[in-house]
């Protein structure tokens, strides 16, 4: 499979960009009920205080094991989901206090691609219809010949051909699909798309293809990603930054070249050395962690993953939670007892 190239990491750096968007101890709790009068008694802590931040033109890359509280993390900053606490700020507008009348402006400027390209099309719907809903809905085009010639050039942006805004989502392949959720996301003109697990669903033939328009978007439009993603090789690729996520916390941020080179959260490591690699003189050495992941119902006290950590200091892993300090510059890490080397 073909991978894009893209702006190293450096190049990124230094290209001066200020901060599209930013979330501050995000929280998102679920009650639970139990018993049989279903009364909520316990929280999922699904996303546990998270700081992020996403740079005008810049893919960051989310990543971790299912559960972790990755999709929740991303409809929450869309306010798909409302938060618990915390704050999203959007190009320096907080969104939470917002209401869904004034939150509508914003919305033009921050859209989502589904992981799903069979359930996330309405079947009732032509592509037509589809990609043009939100073009009607926010008046951005003033007749319905122009309307329809927006459509048109959003087909032919993603790969598709005019003469399919007739059809009806059945007559499409699973990456034909996701190119039609593509356009209708790039339909409003916006400068934020969470990407939910967008290649995740497809063939691994159409994976590459995806993956190589969605880097073409970004740089024809200046777009910025929130790619999440539990293909490690894909991120590595895809991103400009990377974070782990772990139990609804982030446990490690850096560059993508930095965290796959020397990434200093044990749990990090692990995931890294399950990727597959081609040359067999670059395998890693495989880390194989003990236990199964806690129930976010009931995490464990202190650092989250101590319970399954070769590298856990008694007294202190299991007592207290660290925090997501700077350790190197540009690589912040959440751990007592990190890789130096």
């Amino acid at each position: 499979m073909k991978l894009p190239e893209i702006a190293t990491a450096e190049a990124v750096d230094d290209q001066p960009r200020r901060t599209l968007v930013a979330t501050e101890n995000l929280t998102k709790y679920f009650p639970v009920s139990e018993g049989w009068l279903g009364r909520p008694t316990k929280l999922l802590r699904a996303v546990d205080g998270v700081s992020l931040r996403v740079r005008r033109g810049e893919t960051l890359g989310l990543v971790g094991e299912s559960g972790c509280g990755k999709s929740t993390l991303g409809r929450c900053i869309l306010r798909l989901i409302e938060p618990t606490s915390g704050r999203v700020v959007f190009d320096g507008r907080d969104l939470l206090p917002l209401s869904q009348r004034a939150l509508r402006p914003v919305r033009r400027r921050m859209q989502i691609i589904f992981q799903d390209p069979y359930s996330s099309l309405n079947p009732r719907m032509t592509v037509r219809q589809i990609v043009g809903e939100a073009i009607d809905i926010h008046d951005l085009a003033p007749t319905r010949a122009d309307a329809e010639a927006m459509v048109a050039e959003l087909l032919k942006k993603v790969g598709l051909r005019p003469e399919h805004m007739n059809r009806y989502p059945h007559e499409f392949s699973g990456g034909q699909r996701q190119r039609i959720g593509i356009a209708r996301a790039l339909a409003v003109q916006p400068d934020f798309i969470v990407c939910d697990e967008p290649i995740s669903a497809l063939d691994v033939s159409i994976q590459a293809q995806i993956v190589n328009l969605l880097v073409d978007l970004q740089e024809q439009l200046g777009l910025s990603y929130l790619f999440i993603s539990h293909d490690l090789k894909i991120v590595e690729h895809m991103s400009h930054r990377v974070a782990v996520m772990y139990l609804g916390k982030v446990v490690e941020v850096a560059t993508a070249d930095e965290l796959y080179r020397g990434s200093m959260h044990p749990y990090t490591r692990a995931l890294l050395s399950a990727v597959p690699v081609a040359d067999p003189a670059k395998k890693r050495l495989r880390v194989l962690l003990e236990g199964d992941v806690p129930s976010p119902i009931d995490p464990p006290t202190g650092c989250a993953f101590h319970p399954r950590c070769p590298r856990a200091i008694k007294g202190r892993c299991d007592t207290e939670a660290p925090p997501l300090i700077d350790a190197a510059p540009g690589h912040r890490v959440a751990c007592w007892s990190p890789h130096t080397q």
